[in-house]
């Protein structure tokens, strides 16, 4: 006969039942959402590279399209967001609670700017005819930044829940997924804008 399953909250909460992964900022189960997202934005630029290779000609065409300066901005604009929102879980720790929501607000309001910036960068495309028919480069684009865009948009959303329930743990927690937002675009850019 199978005992039931209980966790107690004290089990649940205690970082050294994870062993050495309970040394991580935040709730392990972020953790592992994290690097699955990860896992799959790998896969999207491991099949955008591996098209590439089959039409380099095409997709340089297509690449010298994209507006390199909003692709740089956007950049400045998450690596700045992700500063923000360190700032918010180092101001928690030390209990100071307003400025914390006050690094969150922050962040997320570049989170939005990102938004906006990829709009206007859609919407440029969108007014020359290109969409995410137009070709391969362009399928992989779209379907790549859009997804990126999506988990921004989410993002925004955590950082709004963990500005509300504020405990230092759902703040690093929030901040650990923003980061990984942070870190594919980081990735995202070089490949996709500048790849040569």
């Amino acid at each position: 006969m199978t005992r039931p399953l209980h966790i107690s909250e004290q089990e649940r909460e205690d970082p050294n039942a994870w062993g050495v992964l309970g040394e991580l900022p935040g709730d392990l189960m972020m953790w592992v959402l994290i690097v699955s997202e990860l896992l799959v934005f790998c896969a999207a630029l491991i099949a955008f590279l591996g098209v590439r290779i089959t039409d380099p000609a095409g997709f340089a065409h297509d690449q010298a399209l994209l507006d390199r300066t909003m692709g740089a901005a956007n950049t400045i604009v998450l690596i700045s967001s992700g500063f923000f929102a360190a700032l918010a879980v180092a101001a928690r720790q030390r209990d100071l609670r307003r400025t914390a929501r006050a690094w969150l607000v922050a962040a997320a309001g570049l989170g939005f700017v990102f938004l906006v910036v990829k709009g206007v960068e859609y919407w440029g495309k969108a007014t020359l005819g290109i969409g995410i028919e137009t070709s391969p480069f362009f399928t992989f684009y779209y379907l790549i930044t859009g997804f990126h865009a999506a988990h921004v948009i989410a993002g925004i959303v955590i950082l709004a829940l963990v500005a509300r329930f504020d405990s230092v743990r759902n703040m690093e927690t929030g901040v650990a997924f923003w980061h990984m937002v942070d870190l594919v675009w980081v990735l995202l850019f070089p490949i996709i804008y500048l790849l040569g």
